[in-house]
């Protein structure tokens, strides 16, 4: 569902991603790890098209990119979310379901508020709404039109225990449903358990790309080792 060949980023004198490849098939979650400045939002950033790409090529489900086609495919959830200061929760979903002319959206939206504890806040604007219910809401919107690709870039963070319990319970059921999820996230706990294989980036390249056993097989022979130690040990300076 997603194929990245060669994609190179530069920030003026910076290399920020350094031809990476990539390929996630349906069904799978793969978790995106790597110290800060690796080069993890960036490279969402320029699969989903909000940053221009020096090289490479990127296809969704087929399509390029930046097509029409590839955006009625996917949905990305970033670090910080952005809501709308003058409407309420309940027009968030409103938005989105004109914007992808859906019907009959209704009993899913509600299920999706349900789950997130929103249903008694349906009615706030998004300018008093806390961060965590901020991110709430963008994933709800971002899941209402079902997409086949979903890109969530710490999609953790301000969410409280309960919320992200509940969002480990949707990539999951996602993943049985056969979509693609990329996770991209410095809380390696949240992911150790429900991803395929995880993707390590350091200084713009993927330096390890495999499942979490395997990668324990290889460097630590602890089958009881956790991923932050793994993370750690592959991260580390030489």
């Amino acid at each position: 569902m997603l194929e990245v060949k060669g994609l190179v980023k530069r920030f003026q004198k910076q290399l920020a991603v350094d031809q990476l490849d990539a390929r996630l098939e349906g069904g799978e979650v793969v978790g995106l790890l790597g110290p800060n400045g690796a080069g993890k939002s960036t490279t969402i950033k320029c699969i989903v098209g909000l940053l221009r790409k020096d090289a490479g090529e990127i296809y969704i489900g087929g399509h390029d990119h930046l097509s029409l086609e590839a955006k009625r495919l996917f949905a990305y959830i970033p670090e910080t979310p952005n809501v709308y200061d003058l409407l309420t929760i309940d027009d968030h979903l409103k938005f989105i379901a004109q914007a992808y002319s859906l019907t009959h959206w209704q009993p899913y939206a509600e299920e999706l508020l349900e789950a997130y504890d929103l249903l008694d806040k349906r009615d706030k604007l998004g300018r008093d709404l806390s961060k965590g219910m901020r991110q709430k809401v963008s994933i709800c919107c971002a899941l209402l039109h079902d997409p086949q690709v979903l890109f969530f870039d710490e999609p953790m963070i301000g969410l409280d225990p309960k919320a992200i319990r509940q969002t480990k319970l949707i990539f999951k059921q996602l993943k049985e449903k056969g979509k693609t999820i990329l996770v991209s996230t410095h809380l390696i706990d949240s992911v150790e358990h429900i991803a395929d294989r995880v993707m390590i980036m350091k200084a713009g390249k993927v330096v390890h790309n495999d499942t979490v056993a395997s990668l324990r097989e290889q460097y630590s022979g602890d089958a009881l080792s956790s991923l932050e130690d793994l993370f750690l040990e592959l991260t580390k300076d030489a």
